[in-house]
């Protein structure tokens, strides 16, 4: 079976799409990796999304237009994928998250928009969407989802390992005796928000820590961003661009009642990353740290862990098989041949929810929606390329 993985992470900057072709036997499941990319969102539609998300109000109007335009911007991509490699059997797309509503420490709700029927109607395979609330539902965070990866591409290595992912926000799966996932913090958001809100570069992004690079850190911020309770929260848990945002930053500034120069306010808020994951890597004894996401082309992160981390072994996610840049849209390439099949792919254990749920919605394509045979267990995965 090919699926079709489809996301838009935490950094809003762009689509990213995987295409895996799916073999089963017994259980040992094969994924080749046949097509991958990332689309840039339009200018105009970025700071659309931009403009309407927390802690900005906005109107359900907004909401509604803003679900059908990124549900064809979404169709658009998985057409073009599609026909990349001659057709697909099934999409799963996660949408765009716009709110994860955690209160109390526990999550309550999640929102990810950008119409699956858009793509439905593109692509004419059927289409698993919404796929955190079923977890959510069962008493789980909804998140890390990617920890159902992580577990697959580390398990068998021994020792302690783990797998990283630098999005807006950063995630981790360690894997030991037991296995622990859970959102570490900001990675990229509270820097984007930054570089974003004064125009410091087009790509909404520090490309290569440039701007980070002619600045210092500022010893006081740095400890009052560190001083966030959410840190100290034990696993599971979960966050998002609803408490780390550019109104955070700016009342941590005021709080110094002075001011900061901005390349040293962008150089705090990436050593803030460096230190919050460093932090937990070495609570975890981890010995094998893979990284993913658009932080791990940060020179100053991936310098900043490896200098703080001198007993791990800290590698790019390429090394297991999965793209640094490609492993959510095949984790949710994953998630929907798992769906499809009758598979949970979660871990309970790892969001907090009380038994593992398969996840999703589906839309159906052009014609009936006829499942396949459902596989009792997945035992292994392994990813290779096309």
């Amino acid at each position: 079976m090919r699926v079709l993985g489809l996301l838009s992470g935490t950094s809003h900057d762009g689509i990213d799409v995987a295409v895996v072709e799916f073999t089963e036997s017994d259980g040992d499941l094969h994924g080749t990796v046949l097509h991958e990319d990332s689309v840039p969102y339009a200018p105009e539609l970025r700071a659309r999304l931009v403009a309407a998300l927390p802690p900005t109000p906005t109107t359900l109007a907004e909401v509604c237009e803003l679900d059908t335009l990124i549900g064809q911007a979404f169709a658009d991509v998985a057409r073009d994928a599609a026909a990349s490699v001659g057709g697909i059997d099934a999409v799963c797309t996660h949408g765009q998250t716009v709110y994860h509503w955690v209160e109390d420490d526990h999550a309550r709700g999640t929102l990810q928009i950008g119409q699956p029927a858009w793509i439905a109607e593109a692509v004419g395979a059927p289409v698993v969407s919404d796929v955190r609330i079923r977890d959510i539902t069962a008493g789980g965070h909804g998140a890390p989802l990617v920890s159902f990866l992580d577990e697959l591409l580390l398990r068998g290595r021994g020792g302690v390992s783990a797998a990283l992912n630098l999005g807006g926000i950063a995630n981790i799966t360690i894997v030991g005796d037991a296995v622990s996932a859970f959102d570490v913090g900001p990675a990229n958001a509270l820097v984007d928000a930054v570089i974003t809100k004064y125009g410091l570069n087009p790509l909404g992004y520090d490309e290569d820590a440039k701007i980070a690079r002619a600045g210092n850190v500022d010893p006081e911020l740095l400890e009052r961003l560190l001083a966030d309770p959410y840190y100290s929260l034990a696993a599971p848990k979960s966050t998002g661009k609803e408490h780390f945002h550019l109104e955070y930053v700016r009342q941590h500034v005021d709080s110094l009642g002075r001011d900061i120069p901005i390349a040293d306010l962008v150089r705090t808020l990436t050593e803030l990353t460096v230190q919050t994951v460093a932090a937990d890597v070495r609570a975890a004894g981890v010995e094998f740290l893979a990284v993913s996401g658009g932080g791990c082309h940060n020179p100053l992160i991936m310098g900043g862990l490896r200098s703080a981390l001198p007993y791990t072994e800290v590698v790019l996610a390429d090394v297991l098989g999965a793209s640094t840049d490609a492993k959510e849209a095949i984790l949710f390439a994953l998630i929907g041949w798992c769906t499809m099949h009758g598979i949970p792919a979660v871990m309970p254990g790892v969001t907090g929810a009380r038994a593992p749920r398969i996840l999703g919605t589906i839309t159906p394509g052009a014609g009936p929606l006829r499942m396949p045979e459902p596989v009792a267990q997945l035992r292994g995965l392994v990813l290779s390329a096309s």
